[in-house]
């Protein structure tokens, strides 16, 4: 099995590359952190490529997926890497924040998997993963660059998969409830149903094995994303103005 994972330095991208290998998988390793890369691949059965990539770096991400192409095909590709920020809006110096926010969780995800798409309908098979989040379902204060990006990830996921299901192609959206990463330690506020990366992972497998369209791990933050679906627009806007925010940037 041919796995391409981004973000795979830290957090759910080093979780998911644990899993994979485990099961066998050779693995094509991308994020910003040569050494770390190294070293996960060094702690992995199986023999593994990395690459020291910003996924903000179109022409660099394709190398790396042409390279990893070169060495077998692919059968998973997991576009995970993504960051997280306090933002707002009428802060002007927040807009670069809020861009970046925006090209690495969305913009890098469609040019993560666009190499892999003329490899896989030659195949006939292959399947994309992208990582969305519960803050996708409703839009957060404080948080309107992340919530924005991740409700993004789920409408182009799921225009994705009608596009490509015709040519055997399985596209699956998974929306994490809050994980424990490097990216949740800065949140100043309970978590609820926080969740270990690797249980993350295991989890999240399953779903895609199973082809899985679209799910919210844990199954308790799937209850919370159905009832968030429901509450009226006004009784949400007066819950979200007390909501508990994340720090900006700065």
């Amino acid at each position: 099995m041919k796995v391409f994972i981004t973000g795979a330095s830290s957090g759910i991208g080093q979780a998911f590359a644990r899993q994979y290998a485990a099961r066998g998988a050779s693995l094509g390793l991308v994020g910003r952190r040569e050494q770390a890369l190294r070293e996960l691949a060094a702690s992995l059965p199986g023999t593994h490529h990395c690459y020291a990539v910003d996924v903000r770096n179109r022409p660099a991400l394709h190398e790396a997926a042409g390279d990893f192409l070169a060495h077998g095909g692919i059968d998973l590709v997991i576009a995970n890497a993504g960051i997280s920020t306090g933002t707002l809006t009428e802060e002007m110096g927040d807009f670069d924040a809020f861009r970046a926010v925006i090209d690495t969780n969305l913009v890098a995800m469609v040019a993560t998997f666009e190499p892999f798409i003329p490899a896989m309908k030659q195949a006939g098979r292959g399947q994309l993963a992208g990582i969305a989040s519960v803050a996708g379902i409703r839009g957060l204060p404080g948080a309107g660059a992340y919530s924005a990006s991740k409700a993004a990830v789920i409408a182009y996921c799921e225009s994705l998969r009608s596009e490509l299901s015709p040519y055997g192609i399985r596209v699956s959206t998974l929306a994490p409830g809050y994980i424990r990463t490097p990216m949740t330690a800065r949140n100043p506020y309970p978590m609820p149903f926080l969740m270990d990366a690797d249980a993350f992972a295991a989890r999240a497998a399953r779903a895609l094995d199973r082809g899985t369209r679209y799910t919210v791990i844990p199954w308790q933050m799937a209850i919370v994303a159905k009832l968030m679906r429901l509450i009226p627009d006004p009784l949400y806007d007066r819950l979200a103005v007390r909501a508990p925010r994340k720090p900006r940037h700065s």
